[in-house]
C-alpha cells in the first residue's frame, strides 16, 4: 500500500479524504492566469521581538508562519488548497500494514537555497531537531510517537512510530516540521536556508521580513512574486487602514464588526473560508456540578448557538456541535446537528439533577478570543430563561492562559483546530492529556481513540470518528456554540486560486508561493 503523485494517495488517505474540500465560500479576489512579478506586501498579526528562526520555538508569528514556514521552507508534506493531503517535498509514502511503519521516498533535484541537494540526512536532522528527552520543542508531542527515525541511501527516510498511526503523514504537515539542510547531523536554523519558493532576505524582529523570489524553486506553477514584504500589524483597525491606504495588499484577521464598510470598497476582497477553528467553554468534568451529566446537558440547551453566529460573529461562522471536529475536517460527522436553543428542555435536565436551578461561576475575557467577553454576557442573558443564573467573572487580559485556562472550572477558550481529527482528539478530549481542558475521561472515547489511530480502512475509521464526535457532544464537557470563519481581505490587484486552502488562514498561511500580481 503506497501513496505518492496524485493518483496514488488514495490507497491511504481516500479521495474523498479532504480537510475542507469544497468549503470556499465565495470570494471577490479577480481570479486570472498566474504570471511573474511584481512586489507582495502583506499585514500580519503576531510579530514579537523575540521571534526565533529554531521552528522548535515558532509559535503565533504570522511573520514567522507565512514567511519562514509558508514561502522559505518545505515539509515532507502539504495540505493543498483543496484540503487534500499532498506529498511535498517526498514524493511517495508507504505505510506497513499496522501503520508503524512508514517510508518516504524524497524526490530528486531539489535544491536548498544555498546549494546543496536535499538528501535523507537533512531529514533525519531537521526531524531529530524536536525529539529527545529534553527537547523543548513546540512539535515534541507529535515526535514522541517516533521511536527511530534513519536514512535508507540518500533519496529514502524510514520512520518507526511506537504505535500504528494512520494521520502520520498529515502531521510531518505541521508548521515546526520544516526540512533544513544538514552538516554533520546537525542544522544552523538562523540564516533560514530552505527549499521553498522565496529566499531569506531580512528580518527585522517584531517589525519586518523580507524574501525574494528562488528562481531555481523545484515545484511548478508557484512562487510568482518577485519579492515579498511582511509587516507586523497587530492592532485590526490599523492593518485594515494599511489595506486601504495601499500600504499592504493583503491582511489577515478582518474586523468583522467594519468588514460591511470594507465590502464597499472596490479595490478590496475578501476572502471567506470554513476552517477549524472553534469557540469553546470548557467545563471541568471531575468538579461539581459539573461532573453531573445532566448539568453539563441543561448547560448545552440553554445557548443560542444561531444568535451566537449572527450576533457575535456576525454570520461568519456557524453553529457549533459541540464537538472540536469541524466541517472543514475530512470526518466530520455530518449527521450530527446543533442543539436547538431549548430553554425548557433545559429546565427539565436541572430536575433530572435534582435542581430547581443553578448559579455557577463563567470566567471570560477577550484574551481567549476578540467577542469572548461578549459571547459569555450574552450566554447570561439566554441561560436565565432555564432558570440558570450564570456570573460572568471578568479575569485579566494578561495571564489568562496562564492563570485561568486550565485552572478555573468553567471558562471561555478558543481553539484553532487541527488538521486531523486524532490531533485533535489526543490533544485535548484523551483521558491524561495534558491540553484535556474538561478533565473529561470516557473509557469508550479512548478505546477508539487508540482503534481509529492505526485503522487504515477509510470506512472503519469514518464511523469510529462519527462516533467519538457523537461522544464527546452527548457527554463531554465542552460547550462549543460556534465554528468561526476565517476572514482575510485582499487587494483586487492579487489574484489567486478559485479554492482557498482551510487549514490556516491566508491560503493556509500559503498566499506568498500560490497568489500573484493581476
Amino acid at each position: 500500500m503506497s501513496f505518492g503523485r496524485l493518483n496514488r494517495r488514495q490507497a491511504v488517505l481516500g479521495s474523498a479524504a479532504a480537510l475542507g474540500a469544497g468549503l470556499t465560500l465565495p470570494a471577490l479576489a479577480r481570479a486570472s492566469s498566474p504570471k511573474k512579478g511584481g512586489s507582495f506586501r502583506l499585514g500580519m498579526v503576531g510579530a514579537n521581538t523575540n521571534d526565533s528562526h529554531d521552528p522548535a520555538t515558532w509559535g503565533t508569528s504570522g511573520l514567522i508562519n507565512t514567511g519562514l514556514w509558508g514561502a522559505v521552507y518545505n515539509n515532507l508534506t502539504e495540505v493543498g488548497p483543496d484540503g487534500k493531503l499532498v506529498p511535498e517535498l517526498a514524493e511517495t509514502i508507504e505505510p506497513s500494514a499496522d501503520a508503524k511503519t512508514w517510508v518516504f521516498k524524497l524526490r530528486r533535484g531539489v535544491t536548498f537555497h544555498n546549494g546543496k541537494a536535499l538528501d535523507s540526512g537533512d531529514v533525519v536532522a531537521s526531524i531529530n531537531h524536536h525529539r529527545g528527552k529534553d527537547s523543548k520543542s513546540a512539535a515534541k508531542g507529535i515526535v514522541d510517537q517516533i521511536t527511530d527515525i534513519k536514512a535508507d541511501g540518500a533519496d529514502k527516510v524510514v520512520v518507526t512510530l511506537a504505535q500504528g498511526n494512520a494521520d502520520f503523514p498529515y502531521m510531518c504537515t505541521d508548521y515546526h516540521l520544516v526540512i533544513g539542510p544538514a552538516v554533520n547531523g546537525k542544522i544552523d536554523w538562523e540564516p533560514a536556508i530552505g527549499t521553498g519558493g522565496y529566499v531569506f532576505v531580512a528580518h527585522e524582529r517584531g517589525i519586518s521580513m523580507t524574501l525574494k523570489r528562488n528562481s531555481n524553486y523545484w515545484k511548478a506553477g508557484r512562487a510568482h512574486f518577485d519579492d515579498v514584504k511582511i509587516l507586523g500589524i497587530a492592532d485590526v483597525a490599523a492593518r485594515m487602514n494599511a489595506l486601504i491606504t495601499g500600504e499592504v495588499d493583503a491582511i489577515a484577521r478582518v474586523d468583522i464588526k467594519t468588514l460591511a464598510m470594507l465590502k464597499r470598497n472596490p479595490d478590496v476582497a475578501i476572502n471567506e473560508v470554513t476552517g477549524t477553528q472553534h469557540f469553546t467553554m470548557p467545563m471541568f468534568t471531575d468538579v461539581a456540578p459539573f461532573d453531573n451529566k445532566d448539568v453539563r446537558h441543561a448547560l448545552k440547551y440553554a445557548i443560542d448557538r444561531e444568535a451566537m453566529v449572527n450576533t457575535i460573529l456576525l454570520g461568519h461562522g456557524r453553529p457549533g456541535l459541540d464537538s472540536p471536529i469541524t466541517p472543514a475536517n475530512r470526518y466530520f460527522a455530518s449527521d450530527l446537528k446543533p442543539r436547538p436553543y431549548d430553554p425548557d428542555k433545559a429546565k427539565f435536565h436541572l430536575r433530572q439533577a435534582g435542581l430547581s436551578e443553578l448559579k455557577i461561576d463563567l470566567s471570560a475575557a477577550d484574551a481567549a478570543f476578540n467577542g469572548a467577553v461578549d459571547m459569555a454576557l450574552l450566554y447570561r442573558e439566554q441561560a436565565l430563561k432555564a432558570g440558570i443564573d450564570i456570573n460572568v467573572v471578568r479575569e485579566a487580559d494578561d495571564g489568562y492562559w496562564s492563570n485561568v485556562w486550565l485552572k478555573k472550572p468553567f471558562v471561555m477558550c478558543f481553539w484553532a483546530g487541527r488538521p486531523t481529527e486524532d490531533w485533535m482528539f489526543s490533544q485535548v478530549y484523551a483521558a491524561g492529556a495534558d491540553w484535556n481542558d474538561t478533565h473529561w475521561n470516557n473509557q469508550r472515547f479512548n478505546e477508539l481513540l487508540v482503534a481509529a489511530r492505526a485503522e487504515l480502512d477509510e470506512s472503519k475509521r469514518a464511523q469510529m470518528y462519527g462516533e467519538m464526535q457523537a461522544l464527546v457532544s452527548d457527554d463531554g464537557g465542552a460547550i462549543i456554540p460556534a465554528y468561526a470563519n476565517f476572514v482575510d481581505a485582499v487587494s483586487t490587484k492579487i489574484g489567486h486560486d478559485a479554492q482557498m486552502g482551510s487549514n490556516f488562514e491566508l491560503d493556509g498561511w500559503k498566499c506568498i508561493e500560490r497568489w500573484w500580481m493581476v
